[in-house]
Parts: structure tokens; C-alpha cells; sequence
């Protein structure tokens, strides 16, 4: 168990390294050999490793992770093509295109004046899927507890895929990953690329994940939950009220009113030791809060969304939408 979380830890930090690296443009420190020497394993012991955690061999995960970069400057500046071809470590525009148009069925050039939504190689996170083993006594004192206030959101869009039968995180992504074209990789990746999310971590480019997120919509055929409402689950991305991009296939787009929303936000933690007990607070942090007294009832009007943002570095927090009561 002990090695099997050593190398999940490893892994993770390499493809933190490996995005750090892209965009400093240190491509030196960014080859096996020596990534390898960093871990004080062989070459092939960490390749092997590699490929067995995250799913596929480390030079293909570093080849297209900067080919998700290179489509993100294509998108959002002005750069020539011969210089992003270099600055990613293509020896020719040429090479670089041929390379693109593998792997996303469109040239450059034709990306740039049409930036149709694509599936992007998105950062995988190896170590936030192992959580199963049991927490230490240090998780209990958790270095902040679960603040509550009242936000109002703007109008705007959300862009997603729902399922109305899946309960919880593990439970939708397994059921997605039988419909085609809806598995989380696939998705995610084509999240990654649509520019303008409203929850893009200020547009942190090592952050490939940033503005994606779980929610729940209310849905009349969808599965009752805990507190007694039909819900579908989803996952996608806020979008601005004025977005007229292109909807991926397979996924929906639907406005979201302007409206009133409760917070139940923890801070940051530390995933590997403090995910239960964080997970434990805000579940009763949620059941135990008097909407009576506080002048609120949640809103059951039918395709409001309750958000779930996880973000071990920021926060925890689900933000439910909420009606006011009349006196």
C-alpha cells in the first residue's frame, strides 16, 4: 500500500513538473532521463510506472500535453505558427502541423479562423483518486472550518453532460464511460478547450481542469437525493450569459437565471490526510444549517443547479441556489 501511494504521489508531482515546465519553456528538465534521476529510479522502472498509473507511455502524454498548449496560444493570441511549432518543441511548422492534425483533425491555420471545440490531453491527477486509505488522528483538527454566507450569482450558461440515474462522483463518471463519447477524458478534454470559462482560475494554464465542474441540476425524472428532491448529476463548465460558441456533441447548454445561492465553502486541505474528515464536515455543516431561521429555502424550481467546486489548493464548497421567504 505504502509503495503503491509513494508512486501515485510521484506521479503527480512529475505531471505537475512536466506543466510548470511547458510553459517556463525548460524543456531540458522535462525528459525521462531526467525525471527518472529526480525519483533515483531507472529510466525504464519509471517509465513503466508512468504508463501503469496514468494510462499511457510518457512520451505520448508529453507530446500531446504540449500540443493542448500550443491549441490554447493558437486560440488566444497572436502568435505565428512557426513560433508556437518552436516554442513547443517541434522542429518544423510543418512537423508541428502534421502533429496537430493527428491528433485533432484540423490544421493550425484552420483552427485558428474556426476554434471549434476539441478534445485536449487534459493534466491527469493520479493521486486525487487515491483516497481510500484511512486518515490519521491530524485530520480531525482541519485548519479551517466551514464557512456559510449568501452569494448572488449573475445570469449565465452552463455547458455539460447530466445523468439522471448516477449517485455521486465515481458512480456518474463509471455510467458516462459506457456512452460514447461522454467517458471523463473525453470530456474534460473538450471543457480544456473552450475558451471563457467563468471558473478558470484566473487562467492558469498548469491548471487544465481549472473551470470544470460536478453540479446538480433539478430534474423531475431525475434520481430523488438525500433531502428529498429529483436530481440529474452533471459535470461541465460556467460560461458567460452572452456565449455563443459551439455546443460539443453529446452536451448541453442551458441559462441559469440570476440568483440568490448558499455557500458552504471549507478551505484548502491536504487531500491525502484530511479528504474524509473535510468531507464529513461539510455534510453536516449542509444538514445541520436552519433555513428557518436564517430566512431561506432551497430552490426546487425545475434546471436550477447547485455547483460542487473541489479544489484541495483553494476550497471545498457547494453552492446551492436558495429562495427567500417571505415574512
Amino acid at each position: 500500500m505504502e509503495d503503491l501511494k509513494y508512486w501515485y504521489k510521484n506521479i503527480q508531482d512529475i505531471i505537475s513538473i512536466i506543466d510548470t515546465c511547458i510553459v517556463e519553456g525548460d524543456s531540458e528538465f522535462i525528459t525521462l532521463k531526467r525525471l527518472a534521476k529526480e525519483l533515483g529510479y531507472s529510466e525504464y522502472y519509471s517509465s513503466r510506472k508512468f504508463s501503469e498509473i496514468s494510462g499511457m507511455p510518457f512520451r505520448k502524454y508529453l507530446h500531446y500535453r504540449k500540443l493542448s498548449f500550443a491549441l490554447k496560444e493558437l486560440r488566444d493570441r497572436d502568435s505565428k505558427i512557426i513560433d508556437i511549432a518552436l516554442k513547443y518543441g517541434f522542429s518544423s511548422p510543418e512537423a508541428f502541423t502534421r502533429a496537430f492534425k493527428k491528433a485533432y483533425g484540423i490544421s493550425p491555420s484552420e483552427y485558428r479562423k474556426n476554434p471549434i471545440p476539441v478534445a485536449l490531453q487534459t493534466i491527469i491527477k493520479p493521486f486525487d483518486c487515491f483516497i481510500t486509505e484511512k486518515e490519521n488522528n491530524e485530520a480531525e483538527d482541519s485548519k479551517s472550518d466551514v464557512k456559510v454566507y449568501f452569494i448572488r450569482i449573475p445570469a449565465h450558461k452552463f455547458l455539460h453532460i447530466r445523468n439522471y440515474t448516477s449517485v455521486g462522483y465515481w458512480d456518474f463518471w463509471q455510467k458516462q464511460s459506457k456512452i460514447p463519447g461522454q467517458d471523463c477524458e473525453t470530456i474534460c478534454g473538450l471543457l480544456d478547450s473552450i475558451k471563457g470559462k467563468l471558473d478558470d482560475n484566473n487562467g492558469s494554464e498548469n491548471n487544465s481542469s481549472s473551470g470544470q465542474l460536478m453540479a446538480w441540476i433539478n430534474a423531475p425524472e431525475g434520481r430523488i437525493c438525500s433531502w428529498g428532491i429529483p436530481l440529474a448529476e452533471g459535470y461541465g463548465a460556467r460560461l458567460p450569459k452572452s456565449y455563443n460558441g459551439p455546443i460539443p456533441q453529446n452536451m448541453q447548454l442551458i441559462d441559469v437565471e440570476e440568483g440568490e445561492y448558499i455557500v458552504f465553502e471549507h478551505g484548502p486541505f491536504d487531500i491525502a490526510k484530511e479528504i474524509q474528515s473535510v468531507e464529513k464536515k461539510i455534510e453536516a455543516a449542509m444538514k445541520n444549517f436552519d433555513y428557518e431561521k436564517s430566512g431561506y429555502r432551497l430552490d426546487t424550481t425545475p434546471e436550477r443547479v447547485f455547483y460542487f467546486f473541489h479544489d484541495p489548493n483553494r476550497f471545498w464548497k457547494y453552492v446551492r441556489p436558495v429562495i427567500k421567504i417571505k415574512p
